[in-house]
């Protein structure tokens, strides 16, 4: 296999370099590059066809596309199809396709100059780090990685191997996130003092481990566990429940945390401190295997410069019961989603449909709520919106959908609008709320980020870095 650094003695450089203390220390902007020509196009692999996959996709075929990598011979056979109804330039036939990414590394990281990554969570890290290491630009799906250790490692190779990255954070990009933000630093509430964000939809389940099941012909079910220890195969967990599964996915949060939680994060400049403590105040369902099916969670956090310290919480799943005065598309009663009281309060009192997802923000001033992504946001009530005067557009706008800022970054030379040295800190939020789910209601999770680990429940610790599987280390 191609020559690659050891996850220890890059740990060892990457401390030694850069520390392992708080998030604003360990991710510092990489290096730009030098320029590359507009027109000019980038050899581009997709690793994960299916479902998000296909988002990167359609990115990747506006460049050139060379390689695929899925470990479902199904996906790939759907991608085919895929891309005579919407490529037709694209000849499927001369595309190089892999069912594992190492070979693919191996074989062609010569020809290939940006990797797609939309493999379940469990593969983020490995498929990144191979790729920043071989010099290659990388863009992956939400959450950045696994646990908090591989997200570290991953911010610091990407400073270190000087090369463009992105999260797949598709809202980031957005004109609502933006004017949120204007709005929230032009004092349109006061002071933050607490969020509510919720999820549009729940992972998790309860029991134990499932019986075994045959392998579908067509899936490379060993290449679909990767680095994580053996389990035999059940149709639970591929090809779309496995963010329910500790051991390759991180819930509903790890779903839709990097997108709802994004707003807080940047409007409240989280990133600039760690939480003083992260608290599951409720859940339901679970096990050692799953997650729980419904989760509330808070965020403690510090004052952070002129922003006074603020609690933000996280919702998500279902009640176990319907309502009946609501239906899905098939008439059946839906089921009642697990959304704040705030939420609720809001829509009963201005009559305010506050969507599936979103948040909402309570000042010392006044409230203003988006939905999902951070977008639509608006002063509650809408008066108070309307006679707030509308603060000027002072943040860069981005040129293009997610992943075109992603590729017109890599030509350009700057850094794209969630790389990894933002996606970072923003996705080890969303994982220290996963500890929190972890440790179980009433137990404040401590943490100690200088050196990454919970002081007061240390049995979470299993959950900050993982040993990986022989042969599916760096």
């Amino acid at each position: 296999m191609t020559q690659r650094c050891t996850r220890r003695t890059f740990l060892r450089g990457t401390a030694a370099a850069a520390g392992l203390g708080l998030a604003s220390q360990v991710f510092a902007p990489p290096n730009l590059l030098g320029q590359r020509a507009p027109n000019s196009k980038l050899n581009a692999v997709v690793i994960g066809c299916a479902n998000q996959g296909l988002a990167s996709l359609s990115a990747a075929v506006t460049e050139n596309l060379v390689a695929l990598v899925d470990v479902d011979e199904n996906h790939l056979a759907t991608t085919n199809n895929w891309l005579k109804e919407y490529a037709p330039d694209v000849n499927p036939a001369k595309l190089k396709v892999f069912h594992d990414y190492r070979k693919m590394f191996d074989e062609i990281h010569k020809e290939i100059d940006v990797v797609f990554v939309a493999a379940p969570d469990h593969h983020h890290f490995l498929t990144s780090m191979i790729a920043m290491s071989l010099g290659k630009h990388v863009y992956v799906e939400k959450p950045l990685a696994h646990t908090i250790e591989e997200v570290r490692l991953m911010a610091a190779a990407a400073k270190k191997y000087k090369v463009v990255t992105q999260l797949g954070q598709q809202g980031h990009s957005g004109e609502g996130i933006r004017r949120l933000i204007e709005y929230i630093w032009a004092g349109a509430v006061g002071n933050v003092l607490e969020t509510y964000s919720w999820a549009r939809s729940g992972r998790g389940g309860v029991g134990g481990r499932l019986p075994t099941k045959p392998v579908p012909a067509g899936l490379h079910w060993e290449e679909w566990i990767g680095p994580m220890p053996y389990r035999d195969y059940h149709d639970e967990l591929h090809p779309l429940l496995w963010r329910s599964w500790w051991d390759f996915g991180d819930g509903s949060l790890g779903d839709w945390g990097c997108h709802n939680l994004d707003g807080p994060f940047w409007a409240l400049k989280l990133g600039e401190s760690q939480p003083t403590s992260v608290e599951a105040l409720v859940q339901e369902g679970g096990s050692e295997e799953r997650f729980p099916l419904r989760n509330v969670i808070r965020w403690n956090y510090p004052a952070r410069g002129n922003q006074p310290p603020v609690k933000v919480h996280w919702y998500d799943g279902y009640y176990d019961k319907t309502d009946p005065t609501k239906t899905d598309d098939e008439g059946n009663p839906l089921r009642i989603q697990n959304r704040p009281p705030i939420v609720l309060e809001l829509e009963k009192k201005y009559g305010r449909d506050l969507k599936a997802g979103g948040t909402v923000f309570v000042g010392d001033k006044g409230i203003i709520a988006c939905g999902d992504y951070g977008g639509s946001p608006r002063m509650i009530p809408e008066a108070a919106h309307r006679a707030f005067r509308s603060p000027p557009k002072t943040l860069p706008r981005v040129k293009g959908p997610h992943q075109q800022d992603f590729l017109n970054a890599c030509k350009e030379g700057y850094l794209a609008c969630s790389d990894f040295s933002y996606g970072g800190p923003l996705t080890e939020m969303v994982l220290l709320g996963c500890l929190a789910i972890r440790a179980g209601v009433g137990r404040k999770v401590e943490w100690d980020s200088a050196n990454m680990k919970c002081t007061n429940v240390p049995e979470v610790n299993a959950l900050v870095k993982r040993e990986y599987r022989k042969g599916w280390t760096i």
